[in-house]
């Protein structure tokens, strides 16, 4: 009898020391991530296809295994249509078995996205989107937002111009989720700062004509015309705005949110003088100029700062994975937020718990032709801001993952 119940004993000892090994696998034997961007409107030159190389070159990089198990990369286009965005996405988490889904620009899209991962407790690692309601009062514990947000475009901009004497303004803005969070944080830094908002206009999405809304940036006389849009928008916009003389008029532009191929495209002598902020420029350090050379090669021109944020994401991901041995969601997560980010992308960069990856933002100014050595170099540093000054303080957002008592 003794002998019996040593051998239950070993037997169940055995079965408890194999119990967590056995829960620290891959699901279904494969990692699989699903890049959800903008392949073919407003957005695509800044995500799209560039953002689809992005994941792929970081999958490649790590060598399409983790923990010997494959690594598989989907997309689709979600025409920046949340109907459409949420219908991949669910399909992807319901039958393609997709464990994780990256970029989702357009914040339309992006919100309900990451609320429907949350539900289906996955993971979104965002890159593309850009309302700071992200980690905001739409916080989830299962979405990251890695690459900008609305207030730190508006909130690293905005101080620097008022302080300038750039204090009063005028905003034309995308009307949907994005845009309207965009004027929002802007509106209220300047504010803070002391500034003025003298009046605003609302375009629709993926516009043409800007015409009668730069004719009231005009007549509003602020020193400061700001565009809260993005993309084929805000191209719109500078070009329109170029042909109404309203910079040699007195007026400044900003983009609050300008991508390096949307300055590319306009071409250095319509935007010389631009002041733009940005997470990621390629000309940094030589970390930036290799994995710059190499997307250029791959995709055709030099990557965004959504574009370079996905590939240090990616490779994040998967580093939390190989570390703890399972994608569940939760546990990876958690690794996430316990490892500081250090890449060509971020320095120290920090995972906080309301989602919000805390890296270091630029703010540039665009240089005059005379300036220009190259076809992609475009800007000029003014100044490198903290990551813990460039984004909303933690207990500022809303979140309600964060403790504020």
């Amino acid at each position: 009898m003794k002998s019996t119940a040593q051998a239950v004993i070993a037997m169940f000892a055995l079965a408890a020391l194999c119990a967590p090994a056995r829960a620290q696998t891959i699901s279904d034997d494969v990692v699989k991530i699903g890049v959800l961007t903008d392949m073919s409107s407003l957005y695509a030159d800044a995500t799209g296809k560039g953002s689809l190389a992005a994941v792929q070159m970081a999958v490649e990089d790590y060598g399409a295994k983790v923990r010997g198990k494959p690594v598989v990369v989907v997309s689709a286009d979600h025409q920046n249509k949340p109907d459409v965005g949420v219908n991949i996405a669910r399909n992807w988490y319901d039958n393609e078995k997709v464990d994780a889904i990256f970029d989702v620009p357009t914040s339309s899209v992006a919100l309900p996205v990451s609320a429907l991962t949350r539900e289906k407790n996955k993971i979104n690692i965002n890159s593309g989107g850009g309302s700071s309601d992200i980690t905001g009062s739409q916080c989830s514990p299962n979405t990251v937002h890695w690459t900008y947000d609305t207030y730190a475009l508006s909130n690293v901009a905005g101080k620097a111009m008022v302080k300038r004497g750039e204090d009063t303004w005028f905003f034309i803005t995308a009307d949907y989720a994005f845009g309207q969070a965009l004027q929002r944080d802007a509106a209220n830094v300047v504010k803070e700062s002391g500034g003025k908002v003298l009046g605003d206009v609302r375009h629709p999405l993926n516009n043409s004509d800007f015409s009668s809304f730069l004719l009231q940036a005009q007549a509003s006389k602020a020193k400061v015309v700001a565009l809260a849009n993005a993309g084929g928008d805000t191209q719109n916009a500078l070009k329109q705005a170029s042909e109404f003389g309203i910079s040699q008029a007195g007026q400044k532009m900003i983009a609050l949110l300008q991508e390096i191929t949307d300055t590319h495209s306009l071409g250095i002598n319509a935007t010389q003088g631009l002041i733009v902020t940005d997470g990621f420029y390629w000309d940094m350090n030589d970390e930036t100029r290799a994995f710059s050379k190499r997307f250029n090669d791959r995709v055709g021109h030099i990557p965004t700062m959504i574009q370079a944020g996905l590939y240090s994401a990616t490779m994040h991901y998967l580093k939390a994975i190989e570390a703890i041995g399972t994608d569940e969601a939760p546990k990876v997560m958690e690794q996430m937020r316990a490892t500081p980010v250090n890449d060509f992308f971020a320095k120290n960069g920090k995972i906080r718990i309301d989602g919000r990856m805390v890296h270091d933002m630029y703010l540039f100014e665009v240089k005059k032709p005379s300036e220009s050595k190259g076809e992609w170099d475009l800007y000029k540093l003014i100044a490198t801001v903290p990551g813990d000054e460039a984004f909303r303080p933690l207990d500022k957002g809303g979140c309600p993952l964060v403790k504020t008592n």
